[in-house]
C-alpha cells in the first residue's frame, strides 16, 4: 500500500462525525442546530447528556490515536507520516467531508493524536486545562491556553535535552493554530464578557 494513503486515511478516520451520531442514537435531532451548534463533547454534553458526552470525547480522541497508530505501523515509525496523519485527523474532524467540510473544534482529536506521539506532552496540557478550567471556569479558555502551549510542551517533552523533529514541531503548531481558530468565536465572547462560564454543582 502507498504511504501517501495515510494522510488520507487519517483524514478519513478524523472525519467520522461521531458526536452527531451519537446525539441521534441516544433519541436526540441533529446537534448540529442545538445548543452551540459544535459536534465536539461539550455541546453533545449540553444537549444530550453525560454519558452520550464522553463517549464523543472517547471516540473523538480514539479515532486519533488509531490514526497515528496506524501511521506509525504503516510507515515502520516514520515520523514525518505519523505527523501527517496526526495533522489531517485532526483537519478531517474539523472538515469533516461526511457533513458538508464542517465539524468540531479538534481538542478531542488533537489530544488523540499526540498521546501516542508525546504522553507526556498531553498530561502536562490536561494540568493546565484543569487549572485554568477551575480558576476561569471557561471550557473554551482552557482549551485553548492547553492548545496555545503545546508546541512548547512538546519541544520540552518530546526528547528532553534534545530539539523533536521539525516536521513533528511544525504538524504540532499546525494543529495548535487551527484549534485556536475553531474557537474564534469563543474567544469574541470573552473578551466582551459574553461567554458563558462552567458552574460547579455543589
Amino acid at each position: 500500500m502507498p504511504l501517501w494513503l495515510i494522510p488520507v486515511i487519517a483524514y478519513l478516520l478524523g472525519s467520522i462525525p461521531f458526536g452527531l451520531l451519537l446525539v441521534r442514537l441516544f433519541g436526540g435531532g441533529d446537534v448540529r442546530h442545538e445548543g452551540s451548534g459544535n459536534i465536539g463533547a461539550t455541546n453533545v454534553t449540553r444537549v444530550a447528556g453525560a454519558v452520550p458526552g464522553l463517549l464523543t470525547l472517547l471516540l473523538d480522541a480514539g479515532k486519533g490515536i488509531l490514526a497515528v497508530w496506524l501511521a506509525s505501523k504503516w510507515s515502520g515509525g516514520n515520523i514525518r507520516w505519523i505527523s501527517a496523519a496526526a495533522v489531517a485527523a485532526v483537519i478531517g474532524h474539523m472538515f469533516s467531508v461526511w457533513i458538508g467540510f464542517r465539524g468540531g473544534k479538534g481538542v478531542a482529536t488533537g489530544l488523540g493524536v499526540i498521546l501516542l506521539i508525546c504522553p507526556k506532552a498531553i498530561v502536562t496540557a490536561a494540568v493546565l486545562w484543569f487549572v485554568v478550567l477551575i480558576f476561569w471556569r471557561y471550557i473554551s479558555l482552557a482549551s485553548v491556553s492547553a492548545a496555545a502551549a503545546m508546541p512548547i510542551f512538546i519541544y520540552l517533552l518530546y526528547a528532553p535535552g534534545h530539539a523533536p523533529p521539525t516536521v513533528l514541531s511544525l504538524g504540532i503548531i499546525v494543529i495548535s493554530l487551527l484549534v485556536i481558530w475553531k474557537h474564534r468565536a469563543n474567544l469574541q465572547r470573552l473578551a466582551s464578557g459574553e461567554e458563558t462560564p462552567l458552574k460547579f454543582q455543589r
